[in-house]
């Protein structure tokens, strides 16, 4: 189980480092090309949450994240010492929810800057800490979908 937290501490550490290259880097607004038409580095701030809802609502933010890292690291401690991906999944949610928290807490905005353009829509520019997060869903669900198929498969 010791290991799922330093993945945490590795998704941490990769995000606030690659979030103070884009600040000391780059002038906010900045955007460089890495494939044309496709994909941008974007020096950009966020005071709320994905789309940029919930504009500048920290204290709201604060709290829901102290409240999720809580419940991660019990829903980790009681029910993923066994479950491999589960473990994982919660790791990566973790680590990312640490590093947008960090952000919050520090810079009262959180940095952004992986800018895509998919079919013409321009996704919303995010950061380590929010891949983290989507990886770390997705593996929960996957985790979830392996434990109900191997209960299906006890049952029968």
């Amino acid at each position: 189980m010791f290991w799922y937290y330093i993945i945490a501490l590795i998704i941490i550490g990769i995000d606030q480092i690659t979030k103070w290259i884009v600040i000391t880097s780059m002038e906010l607004g900045e955007r460089i090309s890495m494939v044309e038409g496709f994909f941008y580095l974007t020096s950009h701030r966020n005071q709320g949450a994905a789309w940029g809802i919930l504009q500048g609502k920290m204290g709201f933010f604060y709290v829901v994240t102290v409240i999720v890292v809580i419940g991660v690291i019990y829903y980790m401690q009681k029910y993923a010492r066994n479950d491999k991906w589960l473990a994982l999944g919660l790791s990566f949610i973790l680590g990312g929810a640490i590093g947008n928290f960090i952000d919050r807490l520090f810079r009262q905005e959180v940095v952004d800057f992986f800018d895509f353009y998919i079919l013409n829509y321009n996704f919303p520019i995010f950061n380590v800490a929010d891949s983290a997060l989507t990886i770390g869903v997705i593996l929960f669900i996957i985790a979830t979908i392996l434990d109900e198929l191997k209960k299906g498969k006890s049952k029968s």
